[in-house]
Parts: structure tokens; sequence; C-alpha cells
């Protein structure tokens, strides 16, 4: 008795859809009549549809469902599709490599986007306006220096990366204060007194009980 191994059948092309979906793509490639093959090349599309339901969320579905019809016979089955034919070659398309950008960040903790920020900040001709773009800006690099250095900054560090970034062209107002950000670690006894703090801990609840009429508990 022969058994039949995964092995040693024939590679799934699109194993999403399953060897039963392959088989009948073969079977319509036989069938003699291009009428015959589009009444079945039907059916197995509305199939395909079914066992991935997923590509109903994807804009054109149905074109994709025929381009993976032609996909699994291997571009070798005759019908008539909505679409037109993919070519063999596009499976075989490698993407451009991705180029990385090479420039140099002044300060890495604020990253460049900070730095492009600054940049649209000096372009601005209103006053009023480039100053609140200024302040946001600050506020922005106090919290992205926080976020990396895990400790607090003084104001005048801010302002001073500030003015370096910007080769002296963008200046804080005097006496304005930026945002306080502050980085605090959780360790668990800080949760724990947190949570005593704002009543977790079961303390600070109200005990279950009858309410009368008053609104009091008894």
């Amino acid at each position: 008795m022969t058994f039949d191994y995964n092995t040693t059948r024939r590679k799934l092309i699109l194993a999403e859809y399953g060897r039963n979906v392959q088989n009948m793509v073969a079977y319509i490639c036989t069938l003699p009549t291009k009428d015959e093959r589009n009444r079945h090349a039907q059916v197995v599309i509305d199939l395909m549809g079914f066992l991935n339901p997923h590509l109903r969320d994807v804009a054109d579905f149905k074109h994709k469902l025929w381009d993976h019809l032609h996909i699994i016979s291997d571009f070798k089955i005759d019908v008539d599709s909505p679409y037109p034919k993919p070519s063999p070659d596009a499976l075989h398309l490698k993407p451009e490599p991705l180029r990385y950008p090479q420039q140099r960040i002044r300060y890495k903790h604020y990253g460049k986007t900070n730095e492009i920020m600054i940049e649209k900040a000096k372009a601005i001709e209103d006053p009023e306006r480039r100053q609140q773009m200024v302040e946001s800006i600050a506020n922005f690099m106090k919290m992205a220096y926080v976020t990396w250095n895990k400790d607090s900054v003084a104001d005048e560090t801010i302002i001073n990366d500030l003015r370096e970034l910007s080769k002296g062209e963008l200046e804080l107002e005097e006496n304005v204060s930026l945002s306080k950000i502050e980085f605090k670690p959780t360790t668990p006894g800080m949760r724990q007194k947190m949570m005593q703090k704002n009543g977790q801990n079961g303390k600070n609840r109200q005990k279950p009980g009858k309410i009368k009429n008053n609104g009091k508990r008894y």
C-alpha cells in the first residue's frame, strides 16, 4: 500500500488557499472549452473569497483573487478574466533598497524632527506666531530630554540647546517657564504609596450598608 505524503505532492503555490483549491484550478486547466473553464473559475473565485474573508477589506479584492487564480495555475489557466492577466515577472520583482538618512543629528535625544521644526520656526515672519512655535519646540525638547536621560532638566539647559541648534536665531521670551516635566521611576513601594494616597488600599472606601431616606448609612 502506497501512502500519499505532502512531501511527495506538488508544492503548494499559495498555501493560504489549501491543496483542494490548487487541485480544482489544475482541473479547470484540463477542461476542453473556455465556456466550461469560465464557469468553474467563477465558482473557485467565490470559494477563494470565502476561505480568505480578510481580503474583503482590501481595495479591489476581486482583482486580487483573480490574480491569485492565475498564480495558482502557474499562469497556464485560459479563462476570460475581468482584469488584465498578471505577468509572471511581477512575482520576482525586488523592491528598491531603502535609502537611510545620512544627516548628522546634533543632539540625538532631541531627534531629527526637532531640527526640522526649528528650521520651520526660523522661516515664520509673524513674531507672535513665531514665539508660540518657539515655546512649543522648547517644551518638546524638555519632554524628549527627560524621556531619554531619565532625569529632570533645568530650563536654562533647554534654552541654551535651542539657541545652539537655531544658531542664535530662536530665543524664548524672558520669564517664560517651560512645562514641568520630571522623570519619576515607578517602584513597587512608590506604587503602593500612590494607591494609599488615592484610597485604593481599602481604608478610604465606604463600607457597604443600607441607606436611609436622608442619605446616611447605618
